[in-house]
Order: C-alpha cells, then structure tokens, then sequence
C-alpha cells in the first residue's frame, strides 16, 4: 500500500450571494490556499505532489468544472499534478478524505 499524507487542512473565506467574494472565482482561491501551503511548508516539494484533493461545495454554472485542477495550475504546480474535486456539499471535507485514504484517485 501506498502511504497518504495530509500536509494541510484549511478553509477558503466563506462569502454571501453579491458580498466581497462575488466577484472571486474559486479556483483563484484554491489556487491562493495551494500556493500558500507551499510558502508556509518549505519542506514540501511541489515535484513531489502526486495528487490534489479538494473539497467543493454546491458549485454552479460557470464554476461548476474541477475546481482542484485549476486551482493545481494557477497555483503553479507542475503540470503532471493531477487534482480532484469532491462535491458531497456539507460533506465534502470527510468524502474527500475517505477518498483520499482510500487509495482512490478516480483513475
């Protein structure tokens, strides 16, 4: 078996329909939080990711697409780092964890 390790666990801001975060995409959030962990964990090496797990919630329209993935390339990862959103809404944090620890990359 494989060894998962979880180097961080954080949270976007929550915002409100037509609030300061209306006009923020999320995967430029995701991207924020990717790329920070990366800044605030210097042992971390970014060619060493083998994956990204991301949990969204009740995303929609525009922004309904793999959050995870774009945010990976915003961030500026390396390309070869796949990302995977989760949608479960309120569960999306635990669904992507048992996925995670699963060994399941939705390959």
């Amino acid at each position: 078996m494989t060894a998962v390790f979880a180097i961080d666990a954080c949270r976007t801001p929550v915002g409100k329909i037509k609030g300061s975060l209306a006009a923020v995409r999320p995967d430029h959030l995701t991207a924020d939080v990717i790329a920070r962990a990366a800044v605030t964990q210097p042992w971390l090496d970014a060619a060493r990711i083998d994956d990204v797990y991301w949990g969204a919630a009740n995303q929609a329209g525009e922004d309904n697409r793999n959050v995870a993935r774009m945010g990976v390339l915003l961030a500026g990862l390396p390309v070869e780092v796949p990302g995977a959103t989760v949608n479960r809404l309120c569960g999306s944090g635990p669904g992507g964890d048992r996925q995670r620890r699963s060994g399941d990359r939705g390959r």
